[in-house]
């Protein structure tokens, strides 16, 4: 059947209908791709090999969108997963499939978008597979648990939201992705706010009415140091329904002084594997569903904790960007490193190259490229991450890294320096289509590009061919086990230029 043929079928189907189909296959990030006799229809939150009923919500263009309606047959990839929140919860996509059958679903993901990126390329270039997370359960060292209910009017809850819901919200105390602590401390955070009833029943806040007091429970631990940061994210409001009577600030001091020591409590218990560094509460009266400080308060210890990666010691505070699977962060960064080669060493900064890395966050990456370079210049636009970065390097002895803050787009104009390299580290969206040309116009040998989102990362990846690069070397490291997201690395480099860096493995080549 012609390609015309196949359109005119999908476009044939109507919203509503009702299909049965076996799932062929998921893209990134996923989106399953359903077979029917009509046509092919995309459903999210299937996996390779079910049998699906599905729901037609979408027609557009030749192409269908489909609603998940009921898996009427399990893969025969599938086994049981480990955790009984799965298929409830919005965290995980991929927890019943083994996980080296993850790596391949992932893996195939990037390989279809980039084989189809650098169909025009005439180089060759080389694919160096999926390098797995050290850790597949209990890796994050951080997570947002949110105050809501799982149904109307029900108990509370506090966990995450509800596959395909915006509202409800599913205690996640069997969560399998973080380790004992974090579960220890949801459930004990939401026993004390549940020990509220009647008219001292404490109200989460309401998204729509903009109403409530309960928020956010924000809970950070260092994989490395065992220390821990939870912070109790309220509104400003007064924490019960009527009207705040002239004492209810002290009852509020009282609520507040609790939930310390209930946390504390674990501690003192010895129930805890780590240790409180601090412990928080911030008050946030923003509308929209995000963790942000209007104000915070340290109820214990201190706001911020010590982590350690790849020989250096970082100190992470609670909004500090900081990648979420730390073992999995060093697989990341030894790979950067290992692409970046020896660009003159940070024991000759004369004579040493200048690395630029843009979109530096903290400055992990700047930092653990400073040996390897003679100036590294990191650029953020979050201000606190900066600070970060300056103490971190300063902590750690490092005086040829040096970070600015703002958006790359205005900064690249007034750094002196021309870098002789580039390291990229977007955010999920990617390069900013007007940052991309002033990148391009160092005209710098090499660029290593990490991506979070491969769709992101194809369409600046077509800019960098358009204008003298080629693609030599990629690979993914997964850092983020059970779930659809993926971490893309790619070394550019200027055409009629050759690596520097070590020689790849032997894990399969592409040619254009």
């Amino acid at each position: 059947m012609t390609s015309s043929q196949t359109r005119e079928r999908t476009e044939q189907m109507k919203k509503g209908q009702v299909y049965e189909a076996t799932v062929e296959r998921v893209d990134f990030p996923n989106k399953g791709i359903a077979r029917t006799e009509e046509g092919a229809v995309t459903v999210k939150n299937s996996l390779p090999g079910q049998k699906i009923k599905l729901g037609i919500s979408k027609v557009r263009n030749g192409k269908a969108e489909g609603r998940l309606l009921e898996v009427l047959e399990r893969s025969p990839l599938e086994t049981d997963p480990p955790c009984s929140h799965f298929g409830m919860c919005g965290g995980c996509t991929y927890l019943s499939l083994p996980y080296e059958e993850q790596l391949r679903v992932k893996e195939n993901q990037v390989k279809r978008l980039l084989a189809t990126c650098l169909a025009e390329q005439e180089e060759e270039w080389r694919w160096e597979g999926i390098r797995e997370s050290p850790q597949i359960y209990g890796y994050r060292n951080k997570m947002e648990f949110t105050f809501g209910d799982e149904v109307k009017d029900g108990p509370l809850a506090l966990g995450m939201h509800k596959r395909g819901s915006f509202y409800d919200v599913v205690t996640v105390g069997d969560c399998h992705i973080v380790d004992e602590d974090y579960r220890l401390i949801l459930n004990r955070v939401l026993e004390y706010f549940s020990g509220y009833t009647g008219e001292d029943k404490i109200p989460y806040y309401h998204r729509m009415r903009h109403q409530g007091y309960l928020r956010h429970l924000l809970v950070r631990k260092a994989a490395h140091t065992g220390e821990i940061l939870a912070a109790l994210v309220t509104t400003s409001q007064c924490p019960w329904n009527d009207s705040c009577a002239a004492e209810s600030g002290a009852g509020e001091k009282k609520l507040i002084e609790g939930f310390l020591e209930s946390l504390l409590e674990l501690e003192h218990d010895g129930k805890l594997k780590g240790n409180f560094a601090g412990i928080l509460h911030i008050i946030n009266d923003s509308p929209g569903d995000v963790v942000q400080s209007d104000l915070t308060k340290v109820l214990y210890g201190r706001d911020y904790f010590y982590e350690e990666l790849l020989g250096l010691r970082f100190k992470v505070s609670v909004f500090s960007f900081f990648q979420t699977n730390t073992r999995g962060a060093e697989v990341l960064y030894e790979t950067v490193r290992e692409y970046v080669g020896d660009l003159g060493g940070a024991e000759n900064s004369d004579a040493g190259r200048v690395v630029y890395d843009l979109y530096s966050g903290t400055g992990t990456i700047a930092q653990l490229m400073a040996s390897a370079a003679g100036q590294v210049i990191g650029v953020e636009i979050v201000e606190e991450a900066v600070q970060a970065a300056v103490r971190n390097a300063r902590e750690n002895g490092l005086d040829n890294c040096r970070f600015l803050a703002g958006d790359v787009l205005k900064v690249l104009d007034t750094i002196a320096e021309k870098p002789d390299f580039i390291i990229l580290d977007p955010p999920r969206d990617g390069v900013h289509p007007r940052a991309l040309p002033k990148i391009l116009a160092y005209g710098v040998e090499r660029i290593v590009y990490i991506s979070c989102k491969p769709t992101s990362l194809v369409r600046d990846l077509g800019e960098f061919l358009k204008h003298g690069y080629r693609m030599e070397r990629g690979c993914c490291v997964d850092m983020f086990p059970h779930t659809a997201n993926i971490e893309t690395i790619c070394l550019l480099s200027r055409r009629g230029q050759v690596s520097h860096g070590k020689q790849c493995p032997e894990q399969g080549e592409f040619t254009g």
